[in-house]
């Protein structure tokens, strides 16, 4: 079946054949297939993970043909792979589609993929909402596995800790990944059991303020503001070489609501008080109301007030499968030398 969905499908198909090849060659069978931002259908997304074809639309959900032409397309174009549609074009983007019971059952399947030769968990429909592995983030993740040989590193809001496992596999010395969900954690062990990891990550499920406070050796009160704080994970005071800060773009917690627009600075103090003198800090902001600059500008603001220096910032940008127009992609990587 035909629409005219399908040759945006077929353009950007073509545009990125010898970006295949590439990632093929360094063992890498998960990535964007469909961007629609900036390929002429905002909201609607086509990811690979191996043998899943995850569809998702965030603005207008795809009607009954697009939906089919859309499989037919890459049903011949890469045969095999289960095809999985996700409606999150209501409110909280959360998935709205019910599936028939067997398209449920195939979405539901724990299926592996690879990516620079690191094994990885994804299933197309589970408790959350979003896939098991962000596939912009795979710049980030092909930069820590450069930086990090011989080196630790604190991977905050781990998620299914994809940053700590790939910086394992490429010869970390010590990794600790902290996460304040169970199910997240559950996910990056199971990852890590997929690779044969020279060394064994910690896991810590706790909130990231009250796990970058302990790290820090400013201390976690019982007490904040008249408030009883949870019985957080007790960590011993330690700094590390490498620590990578990847906060969503709202989140709760027993502190309060965070945003990362406007609270950033408050993050970013703790996590550099976690690394040391001369060691790297990865700061990552998915939020596309801010630019780059004005980022940039207050990273430097709060190093300056937390009596740390800049020396250097590298700007880490999605692949060519997250084409940008203009340069500026929602999601921002920043690699500060400190």
């Amino acid at each position: 079946m035909s629409s005219p969905l399908t040759p945006l499908l077929a353009t950007a198909f073509e545009a990125r054949r010898e970006l295949f090849a590439t990632l093929h060659a360094e063992q890498t069978n998960a990535y964007r297939l469909f961007h629609g931002s900036v390929e002429n259908r905002p909201g609607l997304t086509v990811d690979r993970y191996n043998d899943l074809l995850l569809i998702q639309s965030f603005h207008q959900a795809l009607d009954a043909d697009e939906r089919q032409a859309t499989s037919d397309f890459y049903a011949i174009q890469i045969p095999g792979p289960t095809a999985v549609y996700n409606d999150r074009s209501q409110a909280n983007s959360r998935i709205c589609n019910p599936l028939p019971p067997a398209e449920l059952a195939a979405a539901q399947v724990q299926r592996e993929f690879s990516e620079i030769g690191v094994r990885y968990l994804v299933q197309g429909r589970h408790g959350g909402q979003d896939p098991w592995l962000f596939l912009d983030m795979r710049a980030g993740r092909r930069r820590i596995m450069q930086e990090i040989a011989g080196k630790s590193l604190l991977n905050l809001f781990a998620y299914t800790c994809g940053v700590g496992v790939a910086a394992a596999k490429a010869g970390a010395s010590y990794v600790v990944n902290v996460d304040f969900a169970e199910s997240n954690i559950n996910v990056g062990k199971e990852n890590a059991r997929l690779n044969e990891l020279p060394i064994r990550l910690r896991f810590v499920q706790s909130d990231a303020f009250a796990a970058m406070r302990q790290l820090s050796g400013i201390g976690q009160p019982k007490m904040i503001r008249r408030k009883h704080m949870p019985d957080f994970p007790k960590l011993e005071p330690h700094v590390f070489d490498v620590v990578f800060l990847d906060p969503p773009r709202y989140s709760k917690s027993p502190f309060g609501v965070v945003d990362i627009v406007n609270d950033y600075a408050a993050l970013m103090k703790l996590a550099l008080l976690c690394t040391a003198e001369g060691g790297t800090l990865i700061c990552c902001n998915n939020a596309a109301e801010m630019s780059r600059e004005v980022w940039a500008d207050q990273l430097q603001r709060c190093a300056t007030k937390a009596g740390r220096t800049v020396r250097e910032i590298e700007w880490i940008a999605p692949e060519a499968d997250f084409p940008s127009l203009d340069g500026n992609p929602p999601l921002k990587i920043a690699l500060l030398r400190v």
